[in-house]
Formats: C-alpha cells, sequence, structure tokens
C-alpha cells in the first residue's frame, strides 16, 4: 500500500512531517515525500489522501474495554439530571429486558439539583422480586434494591474493609435499654460493590465474545487502534486472545491483570504473556476509590464533608508485599490513586523498590528500576512534594483529561482552594515525569480519543465551560497530548519500538481525520470525524 498526499503527523523524535509512506505485510516501510515513496515502490492498492490530516493510531491508556461493551445491553444511565429520571430509565429497559437482573451504570448525582445520594424505596416499590444494580459514573459506588441485598447477604451494619454498606440507623427503646437496628440504603461504596458483584450470574462465552465485538466497533470508528483494559480476569483475557487468533477481535488489547489472588498465583508463575495483538505483562492495584463518591483517601478530610476523609481499600502492607512480588517476577505495577494520600502511599511504596536514594544505589540500578516504567494511574489530587519525586523516580503519570472538565462543577467543594490547585495537575506532572500518559477510564468518561485531546489543550467541556479554560497552567501543548495519545502510550506499554508512531518497521497503525487538529481552531476538535482507521495496513473502519 501507498498513502500520498497527506500531512503525515509521523510523531516521531523531531515530530518531522511527511506527505506520503509505504506498507508491507503490515508494517511501513518508508515514509516520506509524495514523489520520493511513488518513485521508489509499486503497491496494488494506492490511496490518495487528498490532503487530509493522517495520525498514528489512537493509544487510549486507561480504559475499560471489556467493561464497555458489556454495558452496551445494560440501562445507560449517563446524563440522568435526576433520580426520577434514571428510575423512568430503568422501568423503560424493564420492559425487554429478558436477564435475572436489571443493571445500569452512569448516573451521578454531581449533576442533580439535590446532590445526595438517592436510596433505594423507589426500587423496592417497581421491583420487589427483581434485584436491581445500578453503578454510579466511576463505577465506585453502586444503588442496588432490597432483592438485591437479600441474595448478597447484606443486612446492613457490616463492616467493609475499603468499602461501606451506607445505612440509616434507626434507635429503639426496650425495657429501658437502647438498641440501633441498621437498615441498608441501598448505597454501596467501593469493596462494598463487591458483596453483590459476586451473585450477578456470570456471562456466557458468547456474550464475552458479543460484548469484546461491539466494544471495537465502536473504538475502530473513534480512531482507537490500541486500548490498555484496566482489570481483567484471565478468562476475559483468554477470551480476547482466542478472538485474536481467529482474526475476529482486531485491536491491539495492553491487559493491566486485576490483583486478585487467582491472577496472582498465575501469572506470577506463568510470568508475561505477549503477541503482536495482546499484551499482559502489568497488575493493576486500586489504592482508593472516587472524588465524586468521596472514597478517595485524602491526607485532611473533605471540605465539604468535614467527618470524611475517605479511604485505602487495602492495607499498605498488602500493597508493598504484592509491590515486591510483582517487581520480582518483572511485571508492571499499575495503581488507581485519586486522593492525595493514595498518591503519597503508593509513590513512596513504588520508589522504595525503584528508586530509593536513601539507600544510595548505584545509578545501574536505579536506571533498571525506571525502566519498569510502573504507574499511578488518575494522579488525581497530589502535593508539590509528589509530583517533584517523579523526577527521579521513574514512575508515569496515567491521567484522563476529562475527569477534570467533568469534576470541575463540584471539585473545589469537595477539595478547598488549596488543594484544587494540585489536583488534575497534568503540565505539572509532565514537565516532573518527563512523559504522561493519557486515556479516557470509558465508560466512567466518553469513549471518544478527541474529546481527550480538547479537554487537554483547551481544559473545557463540549460547551465551552469555562471561557478560558479550567486552570489552564496546567493544560498540555497540541504536541504534548498527541505524544500522550500515541507514542508516550506506546512507551508506557512497553511498545514504542513496535506502535506509537509513523516510522519503518513499526506497525501499520493509522487514522485519517476530517480535521487537522494540530492546527486547526481548538473548539473544532470535539466536532471532528475519523474517515478511516488502520491496523496492520488493513483498513478496520471507513466513514
Amino acid at each position: 500500500m501507498i498513502v500520498h498526499n497527506a500531512i503525515v503527523y509521523t510523531v516521531d523524535s523531531t515530530l518531522s512531517n511527511a506527505e506520503s509512506f509505504a506498507v508491507k505485510d503490515g508494517k511501513f516501510i518508508a515514509v516520506g515525500k509524495n514523489e520520493e515513496i511513488q518513485n521508489k515502490y509499486e503497491a496494488k492498492e494506492t490511496i490518495d489522501a487528498k490532503g487530509k490530516a493522517i495520525y498514528p493510531g489512537f493509544i487510549d491508556s486507561h480504559c475499560h474495554f471489556y467493561g464497555y461493551g458489556k454495558g452496551l445491553t445494560d440501562v445507560n444511565l449517563v446524563g440522568t439530571k435526576s433520580f426520577d429520571e434514571v428510575i423512568q430509565r430503568v422501568v423503560e429497559y424493564s420492559k425487554t429486558n429478558k436477564s435475572e437482573w436489571i443493571i445500569g451504570r452512569g448516573w451521578d448525582q454531581n449533576d442533580w439539583a439535590i446532590k445526595e445520594f438517592p436510596n433505594k424505596r423507589k426500587l423496592d416499590s417497581i421491583f420487589p422480586h427483581t434485584p436491581v444494580f445500578l453503578q454510579r459514573i466511576d463505577g465506585h459506588a453502586v444503588l442496588v434494591n432490597s432483592k438485591a441485598l437479600e441474595l448478597a447477604g447484606i443486612k446492613g451494619g457490616e463492616e467493609i474493609e475499603g468499602g461501606i454498606v451506607q445505612a440509616n440507623i434507626y434507635p429503639e427503646i426496650l425495657n429501658d435499654s437502647k438498641t440501633a437496628e441498621f437498615k441498608p440504603t441501598g448505597i454501596l461504596i467501593d469493596n462494598a460493590v463487591e458483596l453483590v458483584k459476586k451473585v450477578i450470574p456470570k456471562p456466557t462465552n458468547e456474550e464475552i465474545k458479543a460484548s469484546l465485538l461491539a466494544a471495537q466497533k465502536n473504538c475502530f470508528a473513534l480512531g482507537l487502534t490500541t486500548v490498555d483494559d484496566a482489570g481483567l480476569e484471565k478468562n476475559i483475557i483468554d477470551a480476547m486472545d482466542a478472538l485474536q487468533k481467529s482474526n475476529e477481535l482486531k485491536m491491539r488489547i495492553y491487559a493491566m491483570l486485576t490483583d486478585n489472588k487467582e491472577n496472582l498465583d498465575y501469572y506470577l508463575q506463568h510470568g508475561i504473556y505477549k503477541t503482536e495483538r495482546l499484551n499482559v505483562r502489568s497488575f493493576r492495584f486500586y489504592a482508593d476509590g472516587a472524588l465524586g463518591s468521596r472514597g478517595a483517601c485524602l491526607s485532611k478530610p473533605y471540605s465539604d464533608k468535614p467527618l470524611q476523609q475517605g479511604f485505602l481499600l487495602n492495607t499498605p502492607d498488602y500493597f508493598k508485599e504484592n509491590a515486591k512480588k510483582v517487581f520480582d517476577k518483572g511485571f508492571q505495577m499499575n495503581t488507581h490513586c485519586i486522593g492525595d494520600s493514595a498518591v503519597r502511599l503508593i509513590n513512596s511504596t513504588y520508589s522504595n523498590l525503584l528508586y530509593n536514594p536513601i539507600k544510595n544505589v548505584s545509578s545501574e540500578i536505579a536506571e533498571k528500576g525506571k525502566n519498569r516504567r510502573w504507574r499511578i494511574e488518575h494522579f488525581q489530587v497530589t502535593t508539590k512534594d509528589d509530583i517533584i519525586n517523579l523526577k527521579v523516580s521513574g514512575i508515569i503519570p496515567s491521567v484522563q483529561p476529562t475527569h477534570a472538565t467533568s469534576d470541575m462543577y463540584w471539585a473545589e467543594e469537595r477539595l478547598g482552594k488549596e488543594r484544587i490547585k494540585y489536583a488534575y495537575a497534568y503540565n505539572d506532572l509532565l514537565k516532573a515525569a518527563g512523559m504522561i500518559a493519557l486515556g479516557t477510564d470509558f465508560p466512567v468518561e466518553d469513549i471518544n480519543p478527541l474529546y481527550t485531546f480538547y479537554a487537554a489543550v483547551a481544559r473545557k467541556d463540549l460547551k465551552g465551560f469555562p471561557k478560558d479554560g479550567f486552570q489552564m497552567e496546567n493544560a498540555l501543548s497540541r504536541e504534548n497530548t498527541l505524544k500522550g495519545m500515541t507514542i508516550w502510550g506506546a512507551y508506557a506499554n512497553f511498545e514504542e519500538k513496535e506502535k506509537g508512531s509513523i516510522e519503518p518497521g513499526k506497525f501499520a497503525d493509522f487514522i485519517i481525520l476530517d480535521n487537522d487538529i494540530m492546527k486547526c481552531d481548538i473548539d473544532l476538535v470535539p466536532k471532528t470525524k475519523v474517515i478511516s482507521t488502520y491496523i496492520n495496513g488493513e483498513c478496520v473502519y471507513h466513514n
């Protein structure tokens, strides 16, 4: 294949532009000017790009690819403006739902007039016999009905390490002695969510396949050619591998393993697994919850709830012990950290293994530690000291720019004026670390990587708010944003030698857009459409 008459953003070491390139056996073999490529090569297929911009295939460095596909058949609660609207959507969905459970995702009480968690009373009155499981937009809190609580054996008042079974307390006076009855409201936070999840029927192999292929279709239409799926079980990875080998699943997947005992036991024994399309070499840990549900672990209480400080989802010893196991077997450790206390703990845990100046390690050992490329996912609320630590530790910040533009309406209420200065601090993180990996966290945020680009550069929502951008000192340049969605994403996955730029020897993964996002008015970026998506030189989407 020869592609010519294009504006090719190669994202090579000098960020050079080209006009044309040649592809053979699924890889770029030459990149240069139109005449140079056409005079040197002949091809059965020639594509005239007609002056359109071409980029390396986009990499989403943190998402939930399988979970997104699975959720396409659930109740979509994104954008609901009240709990009544949530109920309306659930009722409408129930009319055609054929499964034993009603499952949905996407509500956010911060978007409602009454910004408090709902309770299960309405669900109980409408669905007394069908279990209902409705995840908040961030996935860290759910609303369930009484039938779901019954099936999970939750009665109220349970002590959950790293989680909350929210309950109302009803005191009763009996024989002059006080007792308290705990009645669950239906809200479960973080680890408490797992109590219900484990009793939801597992998907069949056919359902898993359908979810993966549905997710792939939507990703290709938006220019994604590699996804980092954050938190997977072995059976899902096996399904991905089988579908890739049968050439049905063409998406490249960087798989982060869920940090459960089964995964740790199996993969630490069997080691890293790598094919051209699947890379299983990392574990995804959760240090804390989310800011929106106040599960993020902060060093000081929430400004809008002084009695709450969030919590860790596991003990410091758990992270320390497993970090050593993962380190010894050569795996990458990627940890979800939202609150500054969680960031501090994981930053310290990583640094003690990767680069500890107190131990006065040699430069050779230090560089070996840095090359482990351990990542802090989200790095959302932090401090100046923890940002500075990135200069020596080799830790990679993996962030999602649309989190900033989703949370900006209420984040200062949660954190206060001082802490918000070190939240969503993407440019500060980049300057310290030297690179930054960008993603969406879909389905928590929209799947579209062009929204990522816009949020990173303009720091605005899709309505153009705020006019001058949110904390613009931490906006990223267009060049660094493009790197964060391509070559730096590839580096964070140990794959920079095979993807992330348009250079000879790399996989021919590229996209053609109808706008030049590097030069157009920034407000046109979210409206930009993908014309074509290619993987291995094969067109997998064309508009």
